[in-house]
């Protein structure tokens, strides 16, 4: 027993030494932890119970028998986090550059199934080398069977990956799949061919970082939805995020007694919006002004800017918010953000969180570019996106809403439960000078009879009580008064049952 007992320790030893001090020290000094001291900080202290620490490779070639380590480049296992269930997984870069074998596949997809069985999120802490060269093909469907369980969990447990190293090759395509994907600044980077295949077939010279960093995905290509200054901060921000989501599909976010009382008002509110229509604002402001606290978790903020995505709370339960931001391209849907929003609206509906929208848009951003980049199909994720879910939706119109975009943005017609506007607001076909001049093309050249005409258009139109009229929104409502509103209907919505026709599944326009 003795003998079995200092074995095992032994075994255990090794595993927590991974590739040895000397690589331990080298992931120190770029500024990144080990695979352990990561998941130390995620979960809750004394909590994560370790799997499959004792599995090793059985490839043989090329002298990898020599290069054998209990554990195989990855630590998985469960634990809690905030008090409930998670799984994880962490690639260790310090053995062999944490790159993926048959082993440390199968460790694990063994952690997926088992998070799947039980309901619990999983998080990827990665940082790996790709591939492990040496297995050949048998690394390649290690990542296939990895990848087949992403799209099998999809919707039904969230999926996070927190990028914190190299992530290369077909290595990228598991995070892709996940729900969110965070990086870390300066030490972690993406990308399908690193610089010097692309310097072999383009014969273009590019940096690790301009070409797959952290600022480049969470600004440039929006594969990222955010970026932390350093490990330690980005782990705490996953405990936080953590908070926001449900353990899975089948139940309703955790809601906390924030003390934010429900009725507070905001009578700055009424003086958000400008007398004159052109004139921007910030419509965050309005977001931390009616959520509990101002605690705004935003997603994506240096990508699409011309709309807003989070999530937040409300009477202590979450909800996400999309808005339109007017100080980016006047707040016009593209199709960047109609892609960012349409993604962040079907995660919402996947996990039972509400949907709060916040609506002032001039319609879609016209151009060539946006055309034939293909607007027409990518707009129509978020109208699919808005008219498939389920989840309690409330909506609030601060002021424009033209166009097509009007119906695209949760409107009454894509089953919004609550549809409000403001008193600023504007509901019609386009602007009003934009459409006196159509309508009356013959009098263009009257400079006093189009100014005539599109104030009258203006009376007639470009205000909330047509739509209201038509019971296309429910009520025209005072700024100050939009939180109190929004918390006594998401409170009447918390039960409510909505089901989509029976089908495989639905057919996106991707």
């Amino acid at each position: 027993m003795q003998e079995i007992t200092k074995l095992l320790e032994e075994k255990r030893q090794a595993a927590r030494m991974g590739g040895g001090q000397a690589r331990i020290d080298r992931q120190h000094k770029k500024g990144k932890l080990t695979a352990r001291e990561r998941l130390e900080i995620l979960f809750d202290p004394g909590t994560f119970e370790e799997w499959d620490m004792f599995v090793e490779h059985d490839c043989y070639d090329f002298g990898m028998e020599k290069q054998r380590v209990p554990g195989d480049g990855v630590v998985t296992g469960h634990g809690t986090v905030n008090g409930r269930t998670v799984f994880a997984f962490s690639q260790d870069f310090t053995v062999l550059g944490g790159s993926l074998s048959d082993a440390h596949a199968r460790k694990i997809c063994k952690i997926m199934d088992q998070a799947m069985k039980v309901g619990a999120p999983v998080i990827g802490l990665n940082d790996s080398g790709g591939a492990r060269i040496q297995e050949g093909v048998g690394s390649l469907a290690g990542y296939a069977e990895v990848f087949q369980r992403n799209v099998l969990a999809s919707g039904v447990i969230p999926q996070i990956s927190m990028i914190m190293g190299p992530c290369a090759g077909g290595a990228v395509y598991s995070p892709a799949m996940t729900d969110f994907i965070f990086m870390v600044k300066d030490s972690s980077y993406m990308f399908v061919t690193g610089p010097d295949v692309v310097k072999t077939v383009t014969h273009e010279e590019i940096s690790q970082e301009d070409l797959g960093g952290a600022t480049a995905h969470t600004g440039k290509s929006g594969v990222a939805d955010l970026a932390f200054e350093n490990d330690v901060e980005a782990l705490l921000y996953l405990r936080k995020f953590l908070e926001f989501l449900p353990s899975n599909n089948r139940e309703k976010p955790p809601v906390m007694d924030t003390g934010d009382a429900p009725n507070r008002r905001d009578m700055s509110l009424d003086t958000l919006v400008p007398p004159n229509p052109a004139v921007p604002y910030d419509i965050r402001e309005l977001i931390l002004k009616i959520t509990d606290n101002g605690d705004f978790f935003e997603l994506q903020p240096n990508y699409a800017g011309n709309i807003i995505i989070g999530l937040a709370r409300m009477e202590g339960q979450p909800v996400g918010i999309v808005a339109n931001q007017p100080m980016v391209l006047a707040g016009c849907l593209d199709i960047e953000s109609s892609r960012k929003a349409a993604r962040f609206v079907r995660f919402c509906d996947a996990f039972n969180i509400p949907i709060v929208t916040l609506v002032d848009v001039p319609g879609f951003l016209p151009g060539s570019d946006q055309e034939h980049g293909g607007i027409i199909k990518h707009g129509a994720k978020l109208l699919f996106a808005y008219a498939e879910a389920t989840v309690p939706k409330v909506t609030v119109i601060t002021r424009k809403a033209y166009g097509g975009a009007y119906d695209v943005m949760s409107s009454k017609h894509l089953r919004g439960d609550v549809n409000y506007a403001w008193p600023t607001a504007e509901i019609a076909v386009m602007g009003p000078k934009g459409a006196v001049e159509i309508i009356f093309r013959s009098e263009r050249d009257d400079p006093e009879k189009i100014e005539a005409r599109t104030e009258d258009y203006r009376r007639k139109f470009a205000n909330p009580f047509v739509a209201g009229a038509m019971g296309y929104i429910d009520d025209v409502i005072m700024p100050h008064d939009t939180r109190r509103q929004i918390c006594r209907d998401l409170r009447m919505l918390r039960n409510k049952q909505l089901e989509n026709p029976w089908k495989k599944h639905d057919n996106l326009p991707l």
